[in-house]
C-alpha cells in the first residue's frame, strides 16, 4: 500500500516530462517556416523572356536586363491603358526597383533567360499617369492547407504550399494577406483542426493575435499518377470559419519537378479568384467575428447645460488599439510619432511589434474613438474598423529612395 502513491507520483512525472518535450517538439525543431517575400506596392511584370549576345558575359547579361526593363515598361503601359510607349534607358534605370531572375542560362557570349521586373510605383505612375495609391481590402489571416497522400497540413510542417504563398507577391493585389510564418505559437494555433472549427469566439481571439478581420483558407489537393509522372492539383478558394467555398479548379504539370510552377500558377488563380469575390461583395467579413455594437439612443440635452469649464468634466480618456503596417523598423518610429502629433493624444506606444507584417499600439487619447478616427482620416490616414480597435493605413504614400537593382540568386 504505502508503494502505490510513489509510484503514481512517478508516472504523473514520466507524463510530465515526456508530454512537455512532446509539446516542445510541436514548437521546436524541424524545417518550418518560410518568411513571405517583401509586400511592396510596386508595379511588376513577370515572365519576360529574352535572348541576347555580348562581348562578354557580363554584357550579354546586363543588355538582358536592358532589354526585359523595355519590354516589361511596354507591357506595363498597356496594361494600365497609357498607349503602351517606352521612355529612354535612363528613366527606366530610375523607375526600376529591381529585377527578379526566374531561370537563367549564362554563356561566354549569350545570355537567355526569364525575367521579372518590378517599379517603383510612385515614380513610375506619375509617368503612367495613374493613381499610385491601392484600394485594398480589410486584413485577412491566409492560412494555406495542403493535402497529399491523405494528410493534411497547414502550418504544422513547412509545405511547398505555404513556401509558394511565400513567394507571391502581393504588391498589385487588392486583398491584404496576413501571412504568418510558420515559427513561434503557429503549429499549435493554426493547423488542419483549426481549419475545420467554425467557432467564432476562438477565431476571434486568433484574427485579434495576428491583427487581421476575417480568415482565408486556400486549399491544394496533391494527386500523383505515378512516380515520376504527371501531378494533378485540385484548387480551392475557401473562406471564413465555414470554409465556404467560393470556386475549385485543376491544373497539371507533366513530373513532380513542375510542382513549383504548379503551385505558383494556382497561388496566382485563386488570388483572381479572391479578388473578383471582394468585388462582386461575395467576401464580406463575417459579423460573428466583427460584431456590430448596438445604437444606444441618448436622451436631448440642452447646448448649455453642456458647457462648463469644471476639469472634472472634461471628455474622458479612451484607450484604443491600432493596428498599423511595419514592413521596417523605421515605420514603427514613424507610425508612433504621427500618432502622437494629434491633438488629444497623450500616449502612443507600440505594444505587439511584426516587422514586415501588422504590429499594434495602445493609444491613449482624451475623445471619443469616433473623433480619433476623424482626426486620422484629416491626417491622411485610411482607417478600418470602430469601437476601441482600430486599423489604420497611409492612403498615400510618398515616393521611397531609389532601391539599388538586384537579382535573386545573382
Amino acid at each position: 500500500m504505502p508503494r502505490r502513491p510513489s509510484v503514481a507520483l512517478a508516472f504523473t512525472a514520466l507524463i510530465a516530462v515526456f508530454g512537455g518535450r512532446a509539446v516542445l517538439a510541436q514548437i521546436e525543431g524541424g524545417d518550418r517556416g518560410v518568411a513571405a517575400v517583401e509586400s511592396s506596392n510596386d508595379f511588376e511584370v513577370s515572365g519576360i523572356r529574352v535572348d541576347v549576345s555580348g562581348p562578354t558575359a557580363e554584357a550579354a547579361r546586363l543588355a538582358g536586363w536592358r532589354e526585359a526593363q523595355r519590354r516589361a515598361y511596354v507591357q506595363l503601359s498597356q496594361r494600365m491603358g497609357a498607349g503602351g510607349g517606352l521612355v529612354p534607358d535612363g528613366t527606366l534605370d530610375s523607375i526600376v526597383s529591381s529585377i527578379v531572375v526566374e531561370n537563367e542560362q549564362i554563356g561566354p557570349t549569350r545570355y537567355i533567360a526569364r525575367l521579372g521586373v518590378l517599379f517603383d510605383r510612385g515614380r513610375t505612375a506619375g509617368l503612367l499617369g495613374v493613381s499610385a495609391s491601392v484600394a485594398r481590402s480589410s486584413p485577412f489571416l491566409t492560412v494555406p492547407v495542403q493535402w497529399s497522400t491523405g494528410v493534411g497540413t497547414a502550418f504544422e510542417q513547412r509545405t511547398q504550399w505555404q513556401e509558394a504563398w511565400a513567394r507571391f507577391r502581393t504588391g498589385g493585389s487588392a486583398i491584404d494577406y496576413v501571412r504568418p510564418t510558420g515559427t513561434g505559437p503557429d503549429p499549435l494555433l493554426l493547423d488542419v483542426g483549426q481549419t475545420e472549427r467554425p467557432d467564432r469566439a476562438w477565431w476571434r481571439t486568433l484574427l485579434d493575435q495576428y491583427g487581421a478581420s476575417d480568415v482565408l483558407v486556400p486549399v491544394v489537393r496533391l494527386f500523383r499518377q505515378w512516380p515520376g509522372g504527371p501531378v494533378i492539383g485540385v484548387f480551392e478558394a475557401r473562406y471564413g470559419p465555414d470554409r465556404r467555398l467560393l470556386q475549385r479548379f485543376t491544373l497539371r504539370v507533366g513530373s513532380g519537378a513542375g510542382i513549383p510552377v504548379l503551385l505558383d500558377a494556382g497561388v496566382k488563380r485563386l488570388d483572381d479568384v479572391y479578388q473578383r469575390a471582394l468585388r462582386e461583395g461575395y467576401l464580406g467579413l463575417d459579423p460573428g467575428l466583427n460584431p456590430v455594437m448596438p445604437v444606444v439612443e441618448s436622451p436631448v440635452e440642452e447646448a448649455a447645460d453642456l458647457i462648463t469649464d469644471d476639469p472634472a468634466l472634461a471628455p474622458a480618456a479612451t484607450t484604443l488599439t491600432i493596428q498599423f503596417d511595419t514592413p521596417d523598423a523605421s515605420a514603427v518610429s514613424a507610425t508612433e510619432a504621427a500618432i502622437r502629433g494629434l491633438p488629444g493624444v497623450t500616449s502612443a506606444a507600440t505594444t505587439s511589434l511584426a516587422l514586415g507584417g501588422v504590429s499594434s499600439m495602445v493609444v491613449i487619447y482624451a475623445g471619443s474613438p469616433d473623433a480619433l478616427s476623424a482626426a486620422l482620416t484629416t491626417r491622411g490616414w485610411q482607417v478600418i474598423g470602430g469601437g476601441t480597435t482600430l486599423r489604420v493605413r497611409r492612403t498615400s504614400t510618398p515616393a521611397p529612395p531609389s532601391a539599388a537593382r538586384g537579382a535573386s540568386g545573382a
